[in-house]
């Protein structure tokens, strides 16, 4: 899979890692904003049980 990635980003190497960066950047920003907050609602830790 990173193989595939690294062969369609374009530009010598040096952009391509700009280019990751920034995707990893845009995917973390989404779901520490939209995504964990959208499932804290839904998990309640004080809910769970062990036995």
């Amino acid at each position: 899979m990173y193989g595939a990635l690294w062969r369609v980003l374009p530009g010598p190497w040096w952009v391509r890692v700009l280019i990751l960066v920034v995707l990893l950047a845009a995917v973390l920003y989404g779901l520490f904003f939209y995504v964990f907050p959208w499932v804290s609602d839904l998990v309640y830790p004080s809910e769970v049980t062990v036995e």
